[in-house]
């Protein structure tokens, strides 16, 4: 059988001395595995590196097999990182996030779109964990609600009030204002301004708490009951805040 599809790469491993294993994030088949005859010599290494965007063609006996892949460079995303520290650390973190989380041939299309736009603003941003990591924190929180685990901040639990919301409730992912949060202050996660506000200033303690908002729940419902970790490259991001 055989496919065609677009998508992003995630990951790239070796497979003997020439070949490789690529994953796909494609737009119709999901995280999508699959060979690259001598993807590793001259002509082709720097096509398939992790965050290029691609068109593929997949061919395999069966679906369930590992088949092979023609790749065809649409944008060469990872060149355009490679003397940025902090964006390569971000694309990466993307890229492990999703190979560890989505379960393949499960289309996320959603998932696809929000990569991209976040690649995109990535190569017009300053070279600054506080130019990128709001957005990437909101880019986590929709990986949360593309599987399943949303979280609702635009109301506080307690109250329903939309005015002074502090706190994020670690069992149901709400927010809740300060006036009711106070007294469980210790045991709630704090939350950041930019993820309820428009127009504020953004500070790196605010970038830290919402990428820590976001690797408490994912921890907590995305990896952990399967026996995952957050991967090294999404702890690494840790590295930039200073």
């Amino acid at each position: 059988m055989e496919w065609h599809d677009e998508g992003v790469i995630l990951s790239l491993r070796k497979h003997g001395e020439f070949d490789a294993i690529l994953e796909v994030l494609t737009r119709n088949h999901g995280r999508h595995a699959g060979i690259v005859k001598g993807g590793l010599g001259r002509r082709q290494r720097g096509n398939i590196q992790p965050g290029n965007e691609v068109n593929v063609k997949w061919r395999g006996r069966l679906e369930t097999h590992l088949g092979t892949y023609s790749v065809e460079l649409i944008k060469a995303r990872a060149v355009a990182f490679l003397y940025y520290p902090s964006k390569l650390a971000a694309l990466n973190s993307c890229c492990s996030l999703l190979c560890i989380a989505l379960a393949e041939n499960e289309a996320h299309d959603v998932l696809l779109d929000g990569l991209l736009a976040l690649l995109d603003t990535l190569e017009v941003t300053e070279d600054n964990i506080l130019s990128w990591g709001p957005l990437m924190t909101r880019w986590e929180i929709g990986l949360l609600s593309e599987l399943g685990f949303g979280l609702n901040l635009e109301e506080c639990a307690a109250t329903g009030v939309k005015e002074n919301l502090t706190y994020v409730s670690p069992k149901s992912g709400r927010s809740v204002c300060q006036e009711a949060g106070l007294a469980y202050h210790d045991k709630m996660l704090p939350l950041p301004k930019f993820l309820v506000e428009t127009n504020t200033d953004v500070t790196i303690e605010d970038v830290k708490e919402g990428l820590g908002l976001t690797e408490f729940f994912m921890e907590r419902h995305m990896l952990s009951p399967f026996g995952k970790k957050i991967p090294q490259a999404r702890r690494m991001i840790l590295d930039y805040i200073s």
